[in-house]
């Protein structure tokens, strides 16, 4: 069960650090479309680790924005009944975002995360190692908050992993 978690989580983390496909490209075609100006997420800021964002910014020297990728459940539905495994690993992609005004804050964050819905709906099928995207996800948006360079907000973007192993 561990490495089923762990698969769906390194297989995003992949898919938005690709230089051609990833986040990079699609957040720079964005902010030509929208003219808001987004900074580029680098693939050092795409983090696969489930951690809060007060001891984030404790333990690392930070730029934002960032995006943290984990598995926050894992169900063994047993759909295939001869199978080690066969049911859903739900993971979530944590888009955050700091800056010192709270001015743009928010529509920053929801281009951010439309470019991981893009990358989402870019990866659609099998991600191999028995993981098949089959599309489908939920955002949540958190109130923008005190902290990182004064402000921060953060976006969930959740979605479904079918495995069989």
């Amino acid at each position: 069960m561990a490495t089923t978690a762990s698969v769906a989580a390194r297989k995003m983390v992949g898919f938005l650090r690709d230089p051609n496909t990833g986040i990079a490209p699609v957040v720079s075609q964005m902010a030509d479309d929208t003219g808001v100006p987004l900074p580029q997420i680098p693939p050092a800021n795409i983090f696969n680790q489930n951690v809060a964002f007060e001891l984030a910014e404790k333990a690392q020297a930070l730029k934002y924005p960032v995006i943290y990728v984990y598995t926050d459940r894992v169900k063994n539905s047993l759909t295939e009944k001869f199978r080690k495994f066969s049911g859903t690993v739900r993971t979530v992609a944590e888009v955050r975002m700091s800056q010192d005004r709270i001015e743009g804050i928010e529509e920053q964050v929801r281009l951010y995360v439309d470019g991981v819905t893009q990358v989402l709906d870019g990866n659609r099928g099998s991600w191999g190692e028995g993981a098949y995207y089959t599309g489908g996800y939920e955002v949540a948006f958190e109130p923008v908050r005190h902290g990182g360079k004064n402000y921060i907000q953060a976006a969930k973007v959740s979605f479904e992993v079918d495995f069989s192993q």
